[in-house]
């Protein structure tokens, strides 16, 4: 059977030549720019339909200055709450007709560092950075350099740039004051990578709460870990083992959580009788495991929406508008924690 030939792509000169006029008549026409004739329009359309002309990206961001391109930078595309905030992303992006670079950064900030200047060489239109662990000279200098920005969970203290947060002091707060309604005072943490900022501001609810309460506050009891089953697990097992009066745990996520309902099992610890524990975000996994995880919501999907729509409004020069965003979680009771 004889090979196909690939179609030779078609060209702006073959616009042009079919319907007999210039070059810069054809771009005007793709780039809907100047002056034309509805007629001149209407002839270069038909053809350009009719040959099945489409323009070429690196041609068009040289008329316009844009790309469209979005860049999309997350430290773990396994972790569910990233993954849903992804879907929110490309969905917008797919409407406003943007194409979205998916970056993973696997939690470190080497690897984001490079993924960020990757980014600037692609002259991507903007970024929308989630849950960075830069230390905060290496973020602002690193992202000075692109030309719109949206921070997911983390703040910028000198508001150049976007920002979508959690009110995470909210969350953690509520999620403690839970634990203490049901009598729990020994009431441990597993508070998330050391640079995440999400972590420390939880932590700040955590603390709030147990102050407000009349709790003594046990920094031994804090424990930073990351945020996947297997390090929630290992964290878990060695602050139970550690200190066996604790009968609650605080997780940084869902999945830190799931660990730690891992850790009671390895040490014979009934959940929720004998250690309640609780999660953050109410990604899908945290209802699906036995026990339910009691947990905050995030409308992760619309959270990561709402950053491209941020983000297009900085890559528009903020027409008005350019609010940035705080979602605020809500409590979701289930049977690790009733």
């Amino acid at each position: 059977m004889p090979l196909k030939v690939p179609q030779q792509r078609i060209t702006m000169a073959d616009v042009a030549s079919e319907a007999g006029v210039s070059l810069m008549t054809v771009s005007r026409v793709v780039n809907n720019k100047g002056e034309i004739s509805d007629s001149t329009r209407q002839r270069v359309q038909t053809v350009i339909n009719r040959l099945g002309y489409r323009p070429s990206d690196i041609a068009r961001s040289l008329v316009t200055n844009r790309t469209g391109t979005i860049g999309l930078v997350v430290p773990d595309n396994s972790n569910p709450f990233f993954s849903e905030v992804a879907r929110g992303v490309e969905q917008v992006a797919f409407e406003e007709g943007y194409s979205v670079f998916l970056c993973n950064t696997e939690e470190d900030p080497q690897r984001e560092l490079a993924v960020l200047q990757s980014l600037e060489e692609k002259r991507v239109d903007g970024v929308i950075l989630c849950s960075s662990r830069l230390e905060e000279n290496e973020l602002q200098t690193v992202l000075a350099r692109h030309s719109a920005v949206v921070l997911v969970n983390r703040r910028d203290p000198e508001a150049r740039f976007g920002a979508v947060l959690i009110d995470d002091v909210r969350g953690g707060r509520m999620i403690v004051e839970h634990l203490i309604s049901r009598g729990h005072r020994e009431i441990g943490f597993l508070s998330g990578p050391a640079r995440s900022f999400s972590g420390q501001q939880r932590a700040v609810g955590y603390r709030a709460a147990l102050e407000a309460a009349g709790i003594p506050h046990r920094p031994e009891w804090e424990r930073p870990c990351l945020p996947i089953v297997e390090s929630g697990r290992e964290v878990a097992h060695d602050l139970l083992s550690r200190y066996p009066e604790i009968t609650a745990l605080f997780c940084y996520n869902d999945l830190s959580a799931i660990g730690a309902l891992h850790a009671c099992t390895d040490l014979g610890r009934r959940v929720p009788d004998d250690v309640a524990i609780a999660g953050f975000d109410d990604t899908p996994l945290a209802a699906l495991v036995t026990p339910a995880v009691t947990t905050c919501r995030i409308p992760m999907t619309e959270l990561g929406g709402q950053a491209l729509r941020l983000l297009l409004d900085h890559i528009h020069n903020c027409t008005g508008r350019c609010q940035d965003v705080i979602i605020r979680p809500q409590l979701i009771i289930r049977a690790s924690a009733p």
